[in-house]
């Protein structure tokens, strides 16, 4: 996948880590652009669409936390992917940040070579998933899920607001439906790279998408737990009518 063309849009308020990332992601051939705080962010971004976003945690003026959300309901933006910065190294700022729809992670100090990688991982997955939706709608349980627009339906008709990587896990459980598939596979392809040893990003994603599934039972009654081998998706999936 080629990085010509492809924006970025970063929100850090340490001038130099701006500095050095414009510097060097635009030497790797993305479009940056860059702003020190929240409103300067929110202006940039309904002004012009990004391929990508970059979200430091701590601002001035609003954390990422709330930025990461306005993006999710962003009536145009809310499937941008979203990597966020965070100095801390308490796991619940993590968790906070992929329950409200953050892609990806990464912790401070770290080297522009990682953040380049994970950016491009993330594009490769969500251009991998452009190319593999057919326009059909899949039905299952209780659910209906249209693979172009990306929008969900319970049977009841309340729609459920889907982020990137939400949707790139359900379609995988969807196109594998009854399979077990482990943690490494669904973390290559939903996040476009392997795990690193105690990385629980692929088990906080299982637990938000269960969220937007009401799959709240103990145990799980849709998406189970395979203990020792990874998750299934207990549920058969039929194409469906256009939403």
């Amino acid at each position: 996948m080629s990085s010509v063309s492809k924006s970025i849009l970063l929100v850090d308020d340490d001038q130099e880590i701006r500095e050095l990332l414009e510097t060097y992601l635009s030497r790797c051939g993305f479009q940056v652009r860059t702003t020190a705080d929240g409103a300067g962010f929110r202006q940039a971004l309904n002004e012009a669409p990004s391929d990508l976003v970059i979200l430091d945690v701590m601002l001035p003026d609003e954390d990422g936390f709330s930025l990461c959300r306005w993006i999710r309901q962003h009536p145009r933006r809310s499937q941008v992917p979203i990597i966020m910065l965070t100095a801390s190294s308490d796991e619940a700022d993590r968790v906070i940040g992929l329950e409200l729809g953050a892609d990806d992670y990464l912790g401070k100090p770290f080297s522009p070579r990682e953040l380049q990688a994970r950016i491009k991982a993330l594009l490769r997955r969500v251009q991998f998933a452009q190319e593999r939706v057919a326009g059909e709608v899949l039905c299952f349980d209780e659910w209906r899920l249209d693979v172009i627009s990306h929008r969900l339906f319970h049977n009841d008709g309340e729609e459920v607001i889907l982020s990137g990587a939400d949707f790139a896990l359900l379609k995988l459980f969807l196109d594998h439906p009854q399979e077990i598939l482990d943690r490494d596979t669904i973390g290559n392809a939903t996040r476009g790279r392997d795990l690193m040893p105690l990385d629980r990003i692929v088990d906080m994603a299982v637990s938000r998408l269960r969220q937007r599934l009401r799959d709240t039972e103990k145990p799980p009654r849709l998406i189970r737990t395979v203990r020792g081998s990874g998750y299934q998706l207990a549920a058969n999936v039929v194409a469906g009518n256009a939403l």
